[in-house]
């Protein structure tokens, strides 16, 4: 099995590492990662410069890019086979509800997705990063799992993981994007040489959370699997925008 692991939170970041080490043995493991923590930078593209491949010590390659530039490069130029499967993370902190329209990790796995490769995001459900190697055991059975029954087709699972010991998980359940509230203003500063700077502010906290959600599932100690879909076409608003045309 050729599996290619990238994130979005940098190649020098732990959950990569933890990922990385729970694949051993699967087959052949390519790892492309950002030079540096590009968290939030959603599907975006590197178009006005070129990107450069470089190695580590430790084997993993790195992009001056965006987590799509990685999967990208890999999967396209870098690589002479495509792979059987795209996996991203393990990230530091969830990606649930409309965190994932922001989310690199998420976009990581949604390009190879758009590429033709089964994808998967992974992610810790909490900031503390405790345990890393929980998510990546999560990452590898998931892993397993497809090489045992394949999908048949390309797949985009979105899965987050509770920051918990592994014996203590409740197992995995199949949800949907839960729904955060209005994100919080932004932070404005006066940086020293007296200029007006805003940092983007806090995300929302969750508006719907109830049972069938992402957000329930990872509150109550379930791994949230969620299938994800690119069409962004909004079918039940169709009818009515064609007779505000006429």
């Amino acid at each position: 099995m050729r599996i290619l692991l990238s994130n979005d939170d940098g190649y020098f970041a732990p959950g990569l590492a933890a990922l990385a080490d729970a694949m051993r043995g699967m087959g052949d493991i390519t790892v492309v990662a950002p030079e540096r923590n590009r968290s939030g930078a959603s599907n975006s593209l590197t178009l006005d410069r070129p990107l450069h491949l470089k190695q580590a010590t430790n084997g993993f390659h790195y992009v001056n890019g965006t987590p799509t530039d990685c999967v990208h490069l890999a999967v396209t130029g870098m690589l002479d086979h495509e792979p059987d499967m795209v996996m991203s993370g393990v990230n530091l902190g969830p990606n649930m509800g409309d965190d994932t329209v922001y989310s690199g990790t998420v976009a990581a796995a949604m390009e190879g997705y758009l590429l033709g490769v089964p994808s998967i995001a992974v992610s810790l459900g909490s900031f503390e990063g405790k345990y890393f190697t929980t998510a990546a055991r999560v990452a590898r059975e998931l892993a397993e799992r497809f090489r045992a029954q394949p999908f048949g087709a390309p797949v985009l699972l979105n899965v987050n993981v509770p920051d918990v010991p592994y014996d203590v998980l409740e197992g995995f359940r199949i949800t949907r994007l839960g729904r955060r509230h209005k994100a919080e203003p932004v932070v404005k500063q006066v940086s020293p040489r007296g200029e007006t700077v805003y940092w983007v502010g806090a995300a929302g906290a969750a508006a719907d959370a109830g049972e069938g959600t992402d957000f329930h599932a990872v509150a109550n100690g379930w791994v949230s699997v969620t299938p994800l879909q690119i069409d962004l076409t909004h079918v039940g608003q169709m009818e009515r925008l064609r007779k505000w045309l006429d």
